[in-house]
């Protein structure tokens, strides 16, 4: 690991994933699925290798859906740590899970652990709204198009409201770009569409002609962090020989 004065930012980089899932949009991604269209008949888990740009390897998070007649669930595990020097700076521990009912999301429940106890966070629908209720932030209403900082599959695009599930915090985002490009894992050239979305931190995401988020990045001033999707367990023969190749 680098020396120097930004060891001292270990917590703070660290921190900057939960924006994500965050670990999210951060949270997590499907073969084809989408909340508000047709969904595939069986699970699918995607697991993403997560890196920062001066920590390199810093863990895992990973995205089990699960479609059925009354919706989608969807399951997020993420445990990311950072170490300087054989020493550990940095520990995060999450479990997370979202049903869908078409593009709404109708309830959420996490627990992340950062080291210093666990933080619930709770999350219902409630007529025109979704009610919020974290163990760090109280009770907040948040309009009934929030999604959970989680791209599990292309249903970001259509909000502007992104709950962060570490902490139930609210943030405001634009999302913008659409760019046709490409882009490689394990040796595979993957035609995609690239997205930017703006808020507090900076993020962009790259989705598959299926929706799938194959890659995605969070961007600040304590430098970079991306998802790589690294295994697809359930889907379609391309992603699931990625972390074969």
């Amino acid at each position: 690991m680098p020396k120097g004065n930004r060891s001292a930012r270990a917590t703070p980089v660290a921190l900057r994933i939960r924006a994500l899932a965050l670990v999210a949009m951060v949270g997590g991604l499907t073969a084809g699925l989408t909340a508000g269209t047709a969904v595939a008949e069986t699970p699918a888990q995607f697991i993403y290798r997560v890196s920062h740009s001066t920590f390199g390897d810093i863990g895992t998070y990973s995205n089990t859906v699960e479609p059925s007649r009354d919706g989608t669930t969807v399951q997020t595990r993420a445990h990311f740590e950072v170490s300087m020097l054989g020493v550990r700076m940095y520990r995060e521990d999450a479990q997370r899970t979202e049903r869908w009912q078409g593009n709404r999301l109708v309830s959420f429940h996490g627990v992340t652990n950062k080291g210093d106890g666990p933080v619930e966070v709770k999350g219902e629908a409630r007529g025109n709204g979704f009610v919020i209720t974290s163990s760090s932030q109280g009770t907040i209403t948040a309009p009934a198009s929030v999604h959970p900082a989680n791209p599990w599959s292309n249903n970001f695009l259509t909000s502007s409201t992104m709950m962060r599930p570490d902490d139930g915090k609210l943030e405001q985002v634009r999302v913008g770009g659409a760019k046709e490009t490409t882009v490689k894992i394990d040796g595979a050239t993957i035609p995609t569409v690239e997205y930017q979305v703006d808020g507090s931190t900076k993020y962009t995401v790259w989705l598959d002609g299926r929706g799938v988020p194959v890659k995605f990045i969070a961007d600040d001033d304590t430098g970079k962090v991306t998802f790589t999707l690294a295994k697809c367990i359930g889907c379609g023969p391309e992603l699931t020989q990625l972390g074969t190749r």
